[in-house]
């Protein structure tokens, strides 16, 4: 988890978490030096499964990333700093990971509460596979669990891409198996603060969508190539 004056949401976010881990599980959470009370409540749940560590980067990618090169476990689980996870979000996952590197799925999107939601993708379609989220995104890191093996090809993550999520998918794409679940199993709280614009229309014109996804094939291909040759 990478925070950032999260103290609105976080203490509701960690609840849901921890309540579906085991005693061996931990909490990897980066905070990108807040100066709100996010890492009072963090200490102040006491749990000793949590791991606090500080980041000075004010960048949600380094961020993510200063967590990702912490992580001990065999399984990693993404999460924001404001959403609710659902309580069967860890056991559900689990299940598809024991057969492919990485899953992702769909979302309950809400404001206010977590009641008055919506489904953010059609549940009847699948959006697995590289060209199709290449195209448009849909693999959303909040949802995102998948095998630290991954970190090998995945880290560090190259600088100018648009998020860490996509990265980390795209790689898990070329280097193993990826599996989209088609039910939400998190809440994703819209509250107009958030990093990223997921479910939100871009505004971006054709010619910078071009850029941007001649950046993604430039920056692969980079990876692709240093990976081939220094196995």
């Amino acid at each position: 988890m990478a925070t950032y004056n999260g103290e609105n949401y976080i203490e509701e976010q960690l609840t849901s978490i921890l309540d579906q881990l085991s005693l061996n599980d931990e909490i990897i959470i980066s905070d990108d030096n807040s100066i709100d009370t996010t890492v009072e409540i963090i200490k102040s749940i006491n749990d000793p499964r949590i791991r606090l560590y500080p980041s000075t980067f004010r960048n949600v990618i380094r961020n993510f990333e200063n967590a990702l090169n912490k992580v001990t476990g065999d399984i990693i689980f993404l999460s924001d700093q404001d959403d609710i996870w659902y309580p069967n979000k860890v056991d559900e996952t689990l299940k598809v990971l024991e057969k492919y590197d990485l899953a992702f799925t769909n979302l309950s999107v809400f404001t206010r509460d977590k009641s008055e939601n919506f489904t953010m993708y059609d549940i009847n379609k699948d959006f697995n596979g590289l060209a199709y989220n290449f195209v448009k995104n849909h693999c959303v890191g909040a949802t995102m669990a998948f095998r630290s093996k991954l970190l090998k090809y995945a880290l560090p993550i190259p600088k100018g891409i648009e998020m860490h999520d996509m990265w980390i998918y795209f790689i898990s794409s070329l280097y193993g198996k990826t599996y989209y679940i088609k039910n939400p199993l998190i809440y994703y709280r819209r509250h107009g603060l958030n990093v990223s614009n997921t479910g939100e229309k871009t505004t971006n014109s054709l010619l910078k969508i071009a850029k941007i996804r001649i950046t993604w094939i430039i920056v692969l291909l980079k990876r692709v190539i240093k990976i081939t040759f220094t196995r």
